[in-house]
């Protein structure tokens, strides 16, 4: 097995190979003074079984659609020197948010996304926690793996939120399956009761309204808010809101992705969220001079639960 990092940030990557109780095999990354790459293998890979984490989010330094050729490109040379399966390891998947049309004329990219990935040999691909798990799989023709974030966020549910009554809350309709299949979860796994919420949401253009309605009994309860990923933050807090006004005696704000983008470290600061967890699929430096936030924020590693997919991958590959 071969495992490649294309992360400037390789903390992830890191983690992952010392999971897997392997190095990262080294590449190169020639930038040229124009502003292109050339991305090559430093090893062999002819007839290995080979991994590429790449997390596709903006910053610091380049771009999703950046990062994204670059994935492509590097996919591309390892096929074109003979590896016998290449498996893109993509923590955070971009894109993958614009899944259907919405609007006249609008782009379904995430589909586009996949087709790319298809045309330059890729064998599987590996994400967390993506958008729309369905839009997701039905994308793609080579094989999927989609990883749930709340399996990473399960054993710090007690540490964090102790002994209350717990519910676990979706902050808009869109993601209940996510929500409800972590309520199943921890309700198995704490042998207790759990109970679950929605709140209401609507966007248009961009701009999020709602009327702080909420579906469920929250009152008294200790809320685990779970989304795939926070942006600016706001839906996230008009969720906290709404669940606090609803009678919620603490809100726990869980998702995959911190993009933390524009507002982020202010919006977030609100008493509403008495926490914020994330995993490290996106390194929180937007948040750097965020002091009130980073309080408050925990981050968490999905190293051990990507490791956990690659062995099961690498082992069904052997056979």
């Amino acid at each position: 097995m071969l495992l490649f990092s294309l992360d400037s940030d390789a903390n992830f990557a890191q983690a992952l190979a010392a999971s897997l109780g392997l190095m990262l095999a080294p590449h190169e990354d020639r930038r040229f003074e124009d502003g292109e790459h050339k991305l090559r293998p430093l090893v062999d890979p002819r007839g290995r079984d080979t991994y590429v984490v790449a997390s596709l989010h903006g910053g610091p330094g380049d771009s999703p659609h950046d990062k994204l050729c670059h994935l492509l490109m590097f996919i591309a040379t390892l096929r074109e020197h003979g590896a016998a399966r290449v498996t893109a390891v993509v923590p955070y998947l971009a894109y993958a948010r614009k899944d259907r049309q919405t609007k006249p004329f609008d782009p379904v990219t995430l589909r586009y996304v996949a087709q790319l990935f298809e045309a330059v040999g890729t064998s599987q691909l590996m994400v967390l926690e993506a958008h729309n798990v369905a839009a997701f799989q039905n994308a793609f023709r080579c094989t999927t793996v989609h990883l749930e974030a709340h399996r990473v966020f399960d054993a710090l549910v007690h540490a964090l939120a102790g002994d209350p009554p717990l519910a676990v809350a979706s902050p808009d309709p869109g993601g209940v399956k996510r929500a409800q299949l972590w309520r199943e979860s921890l309700a198995q796994t704490l042998a207790r009761p759990v109970g679950f919420a929605m709140v209401d949401k609507r966007r248009s253009a961009g701009v999020v309204s709602s009327e702080n309605l909420v579906a469920g009994e929250v009152d008294g309860l200790t809320v685990l808010l779970l989304d795939d990923l926070i942006a600016s933050g706001d839906t996230m807090r008009r969720a906290a809101v709404a669940l606090r006004q609803a009678g919620a005696r603490e809100v726990l704000a869980f998702a995959a992705h911190g993009l933390f983008t524009g507002p982020a470290g202010e919006v977030l600061a609100d008493g509403s969220l008495a926490q914020i967890v994330v995993t490290d699929s996106v390194p929180p430096f937007r948040l750097l001079e965020a002091g009130a936030v980073r309080s408050k924020l925990r981050v968490v590693s999905a190293a051990p639960l990507f490791s956990e997919a690659i062995r099961a991958s690498h082992a069904a590959g052997a056979r």
